[in-house]
């Protein structure tokens, strides 16, 4: 595997209780990964070792030294995992140095602090730091978890207090609350305290890694993740929309393109000629004095019927292109229907059924060019027939619908005294595995509703994903 700048690291554990690191499983596994650097995980809490291992605290020490010895002994570079090391050095401060300088003799490169639990807090992450750096002879990292909202917090006060080297998660992902998210703690460091962390340049692409990395792991991007959410640099309408376009360090802590995202302007019914002229500079659309009214006029009257679009940017640049006269002339829908099979044996699904059988089938007709063309789509769903359906007719005249995916799917009843024939607004969000946007379709028939938004989303995608 060739890595431009990164290093693949092995990980496993100290050898076992009572057992020979020359002939432990664990060990020669790790070597057999044949990687420049080892990470191996060992207790550094006399609670953990006495409770969890069920050995002396004497055993617990040759265990983690024994294994560094022997890793570098093999040419190794050894990161040493404290496990447990927050918890247990406020219980016994002398058993988890003791662990620390055992590793450190035995030559390990680095020292990770492990905040296994999660509950430490900044000023004891820092305190603890301090502590070790000035106690042993090689590097001290950290290891944090999110348990009490501290993550980021914690890993800023670790490096501050002489930490160099952070373990963490983009986007913060992993087990309980997560890890310590990576993407704000890297864009701290570089920016705010003046932490190489990234060869030059590299800091403008923290946007779409995060974005790309939920794509994989199939969660949604979180929109307020500090520094790449999609509303990092959001302003609504209000006096300061104006003052940022004349000044915009007044009201954005960073420059956003510095982290690879960007500022946006939300668009609502409060929002006046001034906001709409701003959203359409950005977005390179050409619009003069009478079509600023007629959209400020046009957004108020869909906000009164139950659109949104400060959370739909993709629909509202496609209402705004189309009032300054552009067409969308990709395809033209001339009818859809949805079909829903139920397959249950039964009108009412039984408390104890374990699955129902649902079969949902979609057909569209659309007319692309010259050409009216009609297909069918199977789904788990009417919009992911729909969707289906509707791909299966345009893949062919645009190759980029492949790199289009569905990302979230949201509906909201808006008015609920109206039961069933109550108005349903529904939000899509899609990514092309660059870029995340959401569009949105209001009606009182929630496959209608669906269908807007799915339309606009392949739409908004079709226009600003290359073929």
């Amino acid at each position: 595997m060739a890595l431009e700048r990164s290093t693949l690291v092995a990980f496993g554990s100290t050898r076992r209780v009572g057992g020979d690191a020359a002939e432990d499983a664990t060990l020669a596994n790790l070597l057999a990964a044949e990687t420049d650097v080892v990470c191996i995980v060992g207790k550094a809490s006399a609670y953990h070792v006495t409770e969890a291992l069920r050995t002396s605290l004497d055993e617990g020490v040759a265990m983690v030294a024994d294994s560094v010895r022997f890793l570098k002994s093999r040419g190794r570079r050894v990161f040493f995992d404290a496990e447990h090391f927050f918890d247990g050095y406020r219980d016994n401060p002398e058993f988890s140095m003791r662990v620390l300088q055992g590793a450190a003799e035995a030559g390990a490169d680095c020292l990770v602090l492990c905040d296994t639990n999660g509950g430490s807090l900044p000023d004891q992450v820092g305190a603890t730091v301090r502590d070790v750096v000035s106690a042993v002879d090689c590097e001290v990292g950290v290891h944090l978890h999110n348990d009490t909202g501290c993550g980021v917090a914690n890993a800023l006060a670790g490096v501050a207090a002489g930490a160099t080297q952070v373990q963490g998660t983009i986007n913060g992902y992993g087990e309980r609350v997560g890890n310590c998210d990576l993407v704000p703690i890297v864009a701290n460091l570089s920016l705010k305290m003046g932490v190489e962390t990234l060869p030059e340049g590299r800091l403008a692409k923290l946007t779409p890694v995060a974005h790309h990395v939920a794509e994989l792991v199939n969660f949604a991007a979180d929109p307020q993740q500090p520094y790449v959410g999609t509303t990092a640099f959001a302003h609504k309408a209000g006096l300061h929309t104006s003052a940022i376009a004349r000044r915009r360090d007044a009201y954005e802590h960073v420059d956003p393109e510095s982290v690879g995202n960007g500022t946006r302007f939300l668009v609502s019914e409060m929002s006046g000629r001034s906001t709409i002229e701003l959203k359409a500079d950005q977005l390179g659309i050409e619009m003069d004095g009478d079509t600023l009214g007629e959209i400020v006029e046009t957004l108020k009257e869909l906000e009164y019927a139950g659109y949104h679009f400060e959370v739909a940017d993709a629909s509202l640049e496609l209402l705004m292109r189309a009032a300054a006269g552009w067409t969308q002339d990709y395809f033209t829908l001339e009818s859809f229907s949805v079909n829903v099979g139920h397959r249950s044996g039964s009108g009412s699904r039984a408390w104890n059924e374990v699955a129902v059988e649902v079969e949902t089938e979609a057909t569209v007709k659309v007319q692309v060019g010259d050409e009216w063309l009609e297909a069918t789509g199977r789904g788990n769903g009417p919009v992911n027939a729909l969707d289906a359906a509707l791909r299966s007719v345009l893949e062919g005249w645009f190759p980029q619908l492949d790199r289009l995916h569905l990302t979230d799917f949201k509906v909201r009843v808006l008015e609920t005294r109206q039961g069933t024939a109550a108005v349903t607004r529904v939000l899509i969000d899609t990514t092309n595995g660059e870029r995340t946007w959401t569009t949105i379709g209001v009606s009182e028939n929630i496959i209608e509703a669906s269908w807007q938004a799915l339309v606009d989303s392949l739409v908004y995608g079709i226009l600003h994903t290359p073929a």
